[in-house]
């Protein structure tokens, strides 16, 4: 806050939330602080660039003004968010029961004695929307360990995929041989099994046949034989299985 013999200003600064391409207002509260009239007027560096309402006034005895300052929309922003533009206001004793009308420009010369209080205030720019904290455990707050850590299990969990891509095709493709080798053997023991059962019919009718001409006297050396070269092939189809 500054303080005169005339007026209390409050804030002692201007600040306006920057945003580009968007107007931007702050204000200010200007309290008289005697028995008397005060007239103000508000004047800036720039113009152009801000409005002022109002821009002058009569502040009546303990009472306060409020001023209202528009930065209009700007298209770029100020270099390391540094104002250069600044206000001055000046305040004046003015006659009893005097009105904003009554103001003019000589009331603010300085002739015969007054006194005319002036007062300088800067400007100061501040983000519209200032950056969140980073929340606790996010990547920009996360340790380099931490980080490395992470990285390290997403290299694992990618060459475990990889691995598995490899290995499961292998698994499958052992299981279909092994299931075409053990129907291969199931189809050869099932025909070694049928050829047996046919040689021993073969084998019985022979028998009989032999049996018969010979009037059941006995097995020849021919049957004999005969029996001796089954017994191979059913070895040989057992072993084949």
């Amino acid at each position: 806050m500054s303080t005169g013999d005339h007026l209390n200003i409050q804030p002692s600064e201007l600040k306006f939330p920057f945003e580009l391409r968007k107007q931007s207002s702050c204000s200010m509260q200007l309290t008289n602080k005697t028995g008397q009239y005060v007239a103000f007027k508000v004047k800036t560096t720039n113009p152009k660039k801000y409005c002022v309402r109002p821009n002058n006034g009569i502040v009546s005895p303990d009472s306060a003004c409020n001023v209202t300052v528009t930065m209009q929309a700007q298209k770029e922003a100020p270099p390391d968010m540094q104002g250069k533009d600044k206000f001055l206001i000046q305040s004046v004793i003015a006659p009893n029961g005097a009105t904003a009308k009554d103001i003019t420009p000589e009331m603010f010369n300085r002739e015969d004695g007054k006194v005319i209080e002036e007062f300088k205030l800067r400007v100061i720019y501040i983000p519209a929307n200032p950056p969140s904290p980073v929340p606790e455990g996010s990547e920009e707050g996360s340790s380099p360990r931490a980080s490395a850590v992470e990285e390290g299990n997403q290299s694992a969990s990618l060459s475990d995929a990889v691995t598995r891509s490899l290995v499961e095709p292998l698994e499958k493709s052992s299981s279909s041989e092994a299931w075409s080798l053990m129907s291969k053997l199931t189809q050869e023991k099932a025909f070694a099994i049928q050829q047996n059962q046919k040689l021993r019919q073969e084998l019985e009718m022979m028998r009989r046949e032999i049996s018969k001409s010979q009037g059941g006297g006995g097995f020849s050396v021919m049957l004999v034989a005969l029996i001796g070269l089954i017994g191979i092939l059913f070895g040989y189809f057992i072993k084949k299985t």
